[in-house]
C-alpha cells in the first residue's frame, strides 16, 4: 500500500466545516444591516485562512474553505444558475434524529428560463482558497446537477420554456459542463459533486414520494447518472472529480435510510467519476456488499467517521471496518473520511470545534496505519 499522490486521498474529508463563532456573529450583523459586504468578506477570509491552516497542520492532503461563504451546501449554487428562480414557496425536507423529527427548509425553486451558466459560480471562492493552500490540494465542492431536479422535480420546470423535458436535461448538463471548464481554467483539479439524491433513492419511502409527484422513481438514478456523465465528459485528464452521497445532514439529522443496493450496479459501474465518497457510519447506511460493483481504477472513500455526534471512534474499530470493506473492493482502492460534512448548512451539527479536529486527526492517523 502507499500514500496516494492524487485525489481522492487516503485521508480525506467531505468539505464543510463548523463555522467559527466570529463568522456566525458576523453573519448575524450582516443580516441586521450592522456590517457591510466587505466587512463580512473580511471575516470570512480570516476564517478560511485559519481553516486551511488547520487542515494542513493535521496532515490532510486536500483542503476546502469549509464552505464558509455559503448558507447551505447546494442552494447557494443552484440559485445562481441562469434560468433558475427562487420562489416564495418553501422546500421542506423531513429530517430525523435520535430525539425525533424536524425539517430542513429553503426557498423553493422554479425553472423559468433556459438553464445556462451566466458566469462561473464560486470562482472567487476557489481563487481565494487556492491562494491560501501551501502543501494541500485545494478542493471545491458543488452540488451535482441531479439536485436541481431532485429539489423541485419536473413540476418545477416551466413547460412553456421546456415543452420537451429532454431539452431541459441537455441544457442542465451543458451549464454544468461550462462550469467544469471554467473551474478547470482557474486551475481547479479536485472537484466534488455532492449528490444526496443518489443515496436517497435507495430508500423505498423516498422513491414512493417521487412516484407520488409523477416521477419515474425506479429509473431516476439512471437519468441522473447519464446527465452527470454528460456534464463532466469534457474535463481535463488531470482533473479529478468525485461524488459524495449521503442520506441528509442537517443539525445532526438525516432524511433517508437504506444501503446503496438499489442504485449500486449502475452507480458504481456507469458513473464516470474518479471516486465515490460513501456514507457508512451506522446501520442506517447499510453494508459494504454493494461495493462489489466498483470497477478497477475507481476509489471508494469510506465514510466511517460520523459527523453527527462528537463521540470519537476507536481506531481499531475503524481498521476492522476497512478490512470488512476490502472483502468487496481491493484495499488499494479504498480511502477514509467522515461520512458527511460537519456543517452542511450554516447551523452545523451538534459537535464542537475540538471534536471536529479530533475526528480529522483520527482519520489521518488511521490512514497512515493502514496504507502508510
Amino acid at each position: 500500500m502507499h500514500r496516494r499522490s492524487e485525489p481522492p486521498f487516503r485521508a480525506d474529508h467531505v468539505g464543510s466545516l463548523l463555522r467559527p463563532k466570529a463568522l456566525l456573529e458576523a453573519r448575524e450583523r450582516f443580516a441586521a444591516g450592522a456590517l457591510d459586504a466587505d466587512g463580512l468578506r473580511e471575516v470570512e477570509d480570516n476564517a478560511i485562512r485559519d481553516a486551511v491552516a488547520m487542515q494542513e497542520e493535521i496532515g490532510l492532503q486536500a483542503a476546502t474553505d469549509g464552505e464558509y461563504r455559503r448558507t447551505s451546501w447546494h442552494m447557494d449554487f443552484i440559485y445562481q444558475l441562469g434560468g433558475v428562480t427562487k420562489t416564495d414557496e418553501q422546500i421542506r425536507v423531513r429530517m430525523i434524529n435520535a430525539e425525533g423529527e424536524g425539517a430542513f427548509t429553503s426557498a423553493g425553486l422554479a425553472v423559468t428560463g433556459k438553464v445556462r451558466l451566466e458566469k462561473p459560480i464560486f470562482a472567487d471562492a476557489y481563487r481565494f482558497l487556492a491562494e491560501q493552500t501551501t502543501n494541500a490540494v485545494p478542493k471545491l465542492t458543488i452540488p451535482s446537477p441531479s439536485m436541481v431536479h431532485y429539489r423541485g422535480g419536473t413540476a418545477a420546470i416551466d413547460k412553456g420554456i421546456y415543452p420537451d423535458v429532454e431539452e431541459f436535461w441537455a441544457d442542465l448538463s451543458a451549464a454544468y459542463a461550462d462550469e467544469v471548464r471554467a473551474l478547470a481554467d482557474l486551475g481547479c483539479r479536485y472537484l466534488q459533486l455532492d449528490d444526496t439524491s443518489l443515496a436517497y433513492l435507495n430508500d423505498p419511502a423516498q422513491r414512493a414520494e417521487m412516484t407520488a409527484k409523477g416521477e419515474d422513481a425506479d429509473h431516476q438514478h439512471l437519468r441522473y447518472i447519464k446527465q452527470i456523465n454528460a456534464a463532466i465528459s469534457g474535463r481535463p485528464a488531470d482533473m479529478k472529480i468525485t461524488t459524495h452521497m449521503c442520506r441528509g445532514n442537517f443539525r445532526s439529522s438525516w432524511a433517508a435510510e437504506g444501503g446503496y443496493d438499489f442504485v449500486a450496479e449502475a452507480l458504481f459501474g456507469e458513473l464516470d467519476v474518479d471516486g465515490f465518497f460513501c456514507e457508512f457510519d451506522d446501520e442506517r447506511s447499510g453494508g459494504f456488499a454493494p461495493l462489489r460493483f466498483v470497477p478497477p481504477g475507481k476509489q471508494v472513500v469510506l465514510g466511517l467517521v460520523t459527523t453527527k455526534t462528537g463521540k470519537l471512534e476507536n481506531a481499531d474499530d475503524l481498521k476492522r471496518r476497512i478490512d470488512e470493506a476490502a472483502k468487496y473492493v481491493p484495499l488499494e482502492q479504498l480511502c477514509l473520511s467522515p461520512q458527511c460534512g460537519f456543517s452542511s448548512t450554516v447551523e452545523g451539527n451538534a459537535i464542537t470545534q475540538e471534536e471536529q479536529v479530533a475526528k480529522l486527526r483520527l482519520i489521518v492517523q488511521v490512514a497512515q496505519d493502514v496504507w502508510g
